[in-house]
């Protein structure tokens, strides 16, 4: 059977495979690029984008050279502890946590009671203290008026004794010749008498001459005895004077010790002074006790951490809470070793704060002595052998510009990152 053709309908074309374009041969091309960079316009927009590119660069390169940052770094500043210089039981709690205090605000009020009490007993012993002192100033010239008036009697004692002496002395001696002289006239009168026995025996003298020298004799003998006894009075007399004479010189030396005794009354004096001294430094003491029942804040800042509640009894050295003063902080910022190379103390620095997301000014005042690892509770030892070298980050000190946390919007730990600028 014989196959037929039908014939194409109209309009139809072919199927044909898509032609790619045939690349241009090299020395075309080099022409085509020719003839494009001669173009005068082309060739200055050339020049012009290259200059654009290489000062973009370059500026590009000076600024992100000029700076050094970190994101290890976080806001730092003094948490003051609060705590109680007296023991005694809480009978007021006058703020709260995160409360903004000043300084001089009352915090907590210790019952005072106590404290009053022995102010009050220090104020008397201070007085009775004070009288008594005063006392012994006024005794002290006193003594010397007196020891001094001693002296002077004394002296005047010494010397009439003396004179008493040579009186006794002087009647002493009159009594011993009137008793040589009695002693002379009852020889004579005894004498007279044996001559007058004699002479009235043999009857020359009549009985009355010599009854007359019998008379005589014993008046003799009479008049001797109390020449005698006179003579022991006036030997009595002396003595008694030489008696009073020593008790003269010893009331003498006595009263010639009035230095001593003057030193005795300024000492009393001085000891007097330095009770009323003791007594008022207790007395002090007793009013700074009194005014460390009321707590008050030390500084302006952020109360935190209050751990004390009224009615509790708190004792000496115990911490009530804690006052973050917002207008002392600064920034740590822990940059690597290889950062330090050109940061010098005194460089301004951009601190960006995440929480507030802005920027504020500073400069670094102090580059830390030792690294982190260094300084922390565990530092590393590289005595095994299996040696690592790390890199290790050495702590920078950053403080605000003035005025810059006036706001008081930066709290300590929050993270910031500073960029040191270092030319």
């Amino acid at each position: 059977m014989a196959q037929t053709t039908e014939p194409a309908p109209p309009n139809s074309h072919p199927a044909t495979p898509p032609v790619s374009p045939t690349p241009l041969p090299a020395s075309e091309r080099d022409l085509r690029w020719r003839r494009t960079t001669s173009n005068p316009r082309v060739r200055m927009a050339l020049i012009i984008g290259a200059i654009v590119l290489v000062v973009a660069g370059f500026f590009l390169w000076r600024y992100f050279t000029s700076y050094e940052s970190t994101d290890d770094a976080q806001i730092d500043g003094h948490l003051n502890s609060i705590s109680a210089r007296v023991s005694g039981h809480v009978v007021k709690l006058l703020v709260d946590d995160n409360q903004f205090v000043t300084a001089g605000t009352p915090l907590v009020q210790i019952d005072p009671k106590d404290y009053q009490v022995a102010l009050d007993r220090a104020q008397a012993y201070y007085a009775d203290s004070l009288a008594t002192a005063q006392a012994a100033q006024v005794n002290v010239p006193l003594t010397h008026v007196n020891t001094t008036a001693q002296e002077a009697a004394a002296q005047a004692d010494v010397e009439n004794a003396r004179a008493g002496i040579a009186v006794a002395r002087q009647q002493y001696d009159a009594a011993i010749a009137q008793l040589a002289q009695a002693e002379a006239n009852n020889v004579k009168a005894q004498n007279d008498l044996v001559r007058y026995k004699q002479l009235v025996d043999k009857q020359e003298i009549s009985q009355q001459q010599y009854d007359q020298a019998i008379a005589t004799a014993k008046a003799s003998a009479a008049a001797v005895d109390a020449a005698r006894d006179g003579a022991a009075a006036a030997q009595q007399q002396v003595t008694q004077a030489q008696s009073r004479l020593a008790q003269a010189q010893a009331n003498l030396r006595a009263a010639q010790t009035v230095p001593q005794q003057m030193a005795v009354t300024r000492s009393k004096a001085q000891s007097a002074e330095a009770q009323a001294e003791r007594y008022k430094a207790e007395l002090e003491q007793a009013q700074l006790n009194l005014q460390y029942t009321t707590i008050v804040a030390p500084i302006s800042g952020v109360v935190t951490q209050r751990s004390v509640e009224v009615g509790q009894n708190v004792s000496i050295g115990q911490e009530l809470m804690k006052l973050i003063n917002l207008d002392d902080i600064w920034v740590t910022a822990n940059f690597k070793e290889t950062q330090l190379r050109r940061m010098r103390v005194g460089q301004r620095v951009t601190i960006s704060v995440d929480a507030t997301g802005k920027e504020y000014k500073g400069r670094v005042q102090s580059i830390a002595g030792a690294s982190g690892a260094i300084t922390s509770l565990l530092p590393p030892e590289n005595a095994t052998g299996n040696y690592v070298k790390v890199v290790q980050r050495i702590p920078v000190k950053i403080v605000f510009d003035a005025g810059e946390t006036r706001e008081h919007v930066l709290r300590p730990g929050m993270s910031v990152e500073p960029k040191v600028w270092i030319r």
